[in-house]
């Protein structure tokens, strides 16, 4: 098997269904070596061999590539850990992390259980931190025994955490704290041969079939632009070697459109060169924003 990540290991969270999946079968057939994270259960209610995550390697390994299962819950120290662990155990090297994990607690702000909005942060941005923390430890150690990683890490946002959007306060927070984690790990683990980006994807899954239904509908005899698979060719390439030299940016991918996300950047700006009194700084706001390109809605919003 050749492809662009042949010799390569890359973990993937979340990958016994939806995105995840897609992910891994993607990177396998690049030949990459995948460890397929599900804390999931099957259908039938069977964990163990029936669980996602198996049924997924054994589909890779139908198509003649190599993956193992990892039933770990990756939101916990312990969980995180063996994931890493699995990959060195299984492979002996780990070169790409691809942060994938989630699900939904959807409530409007006022009806939003402190419990639902622990759930979600923890599955969410705690279950990014954890894998991204326990990974850049390996390869940082790799870095100080003088085997400077070609490392790749690629995290899930959400454009509900680009704009927010109406329900899902809990996501939204997460998903752009996300892109937050991103910044940073891209800028600190640099010097350990690591490049850190961040995917916004739009497709088909568990979570976004319940909540946009109609949107995510395939339409008989068109391009199936919501299909999870459509996601994959990007993440695949920001996983691989080919990626050399983007590192700390934000994709958006959707069908067959790629964005690159530009972020907050400083716009219109006023210096008095003295403090503001409170009817002065108003004005002054009133005419920057003037001057600024306007904000875009939070999904939800007519």
């Amino acid at each position: 098997m050749t492809g662009i990540c042949t010799g390569r290991v890359a973990a993937v969270t979340g990958a016994g269904r939806g995105l995840g999946r897609a992910h891994a079968r993607a990177l396998a057939a690049e030949g990459a070596a995948v460890v397929v994270n599900d804390l999931g259960v099957a259908a039938d209610g069977a964990g163990g061999s029936a669980g996602p995550a198996q049924q997924v390697v054994e589909e890779i390994r139908a198509h003649g590539g190599r993956a193992v299962a990892h039933t770990g819950d990756i939101t916990t120290d312990e969980g995180a850990a063996s994931l890493v662990a699995t990959a060195l155990d299984a492979f002996g090297r780990l070169d790409a992390l691809v942060n994938n994990a989630g699900f939904l607690r959807d409530r409007m702000l006022v009806n939003l259980a402190e419990d639902d909005w622990d759930a979600v942060m923890r599955v969410h941005l705690k279950g990014h931190f954890l894998p991204l923390k326990h990974a850049a430890a390996h390869w940082r150690a790799e870095s100080k025994a003088g085997r400077t990683p070609d490392a790749r890490v690629v995290n899930t946002s959400s454009g509900a955490g680009l704009l927010g959007s109406v329900g899902q306060a809990n996501y939204s927070a997460a998903k752009a704290g996300i892109l937050g984690l991103t910044l940073v790990a891209a800028a600190e683990l640099a010097r350990y041969g690591v490049q850190v980006n961040a995917l916004a994807p739009a497709a088909r899954t568990r979570m976004t079939e319940r909540t946009f239904a109609a949107a995510m509908a395939p339409v008989e005899g068109a391009f199936d632009a919501m299909a999870p698979e459509n996601v994959s060719p990007l993440v695949v390439w920001l996983a691989s070697a080919e990626s050399a030299g983007v590192t700390g940016r934000v994709f958006e991918a959707e069908g067959g459109r790629i964005t690159v996300m530009e972020g907050w950047r400083p716009g219109p700006t006023a210096d008095k060169g003295a403090r503001w009194a409170p009817a002065e700084a108003g004005a002054a706001a009133r005419e920057l924003l003037a001057a600024a390109e306007p904000g875009r809605a939070a999904y939800g919003v007519n």
